[in-house]
């Protein structure tokens, strides 16, 4: 039996739009302009959750997807960087930051490692090996990477070589315990238009524009 899992990136916050290790914050007014287009390619949802963050509560709400709070899609626990910009920490620990994002492993912000994070998103994706129909999370980008690392079954060390955007959404397969990565779409605004641009099963969509 084939799982089909969309992972939905919250919308943006100030802490994305700063560059800033994101604490608890509230989804920008800009952010929440472009759920709409997102939520036609959501529309046909078995089981969603949500994070326990505000930001993809707030995302799951304006989604109008009735999702449960689910502790294991959390981001990723920065420590004591939490809140604070890349820069700031950049500035004052440089060592230190230059130690976690060299090896995944390490966790000199006294928070959550990226091999422990990629080691709970991974528990949970097999909390829905063999569930029917199809699961909606709304959760955040570090998350998301690392469903895609464990996935692809990639390098840990490849977490920082996915960009995962603002309301983008990926989609994973599984079946009999092994994992594919089906698509990315995200979100696009030229101009005026906004599209959200991806490749889906026939089931959920290839490309809308406004």
């Amino acid at each position: 039996m084939t799982t089909r899992v969309r992972l939905v990136c919250h919308a943006s916050t100030s802490a994305v739009r700063t560059a800033a290790f994101p604490a608890d914050e509230q989804l920008e007014p800009q952010g929440r302009k472009k759920l709409a287009i997102v939520q036609r390619c959501l529309r046909h949802a078995d089981r969603c959750w949500s994070s326990p963050a505000l930001r993809a509560i707030q995302t799951a709400e304006a989604l109008q997807l009735d999702a449960i709070v689910e502790p294991m899609l959390r981001e990723c626990d920065y420590g004591r960087w939490s809140g604070r910009s890349f820069d700031e920490v950049q500035a004052q620990e440089p060592e230190a930051l230059a130690e976690w994002m060299r090896d995944p492993e390490a966790a000199p912000h006294g928070g959550e490692s990226i091999v422990s994070l990629i080691g709970r998103v991974a528990a949970w994706l097999e909390t829905q090996n063999g569930m029917r129909g199809k699961t909606v999370a709304v959760t955040h980008a570090s998350v998301i990477r690392a469903a895609i690392v464990h996935a692809i079954e990639a390098n840990p060390r490849s977490f920082w070589r996915i960009d995962v955007a603002p309301l983008s959404v990926t989609a994973l397969s599984g079946n009999g315990g092994r994992w594919t990565l089906s698509a990315i779409a995200a979100v696009v605004v030229l101009f005026y238009d906004i599209m959200l641009v991806g490749i889906f099963e026939k089931a959920d969509f290839i490309y809308f524009q406004f």
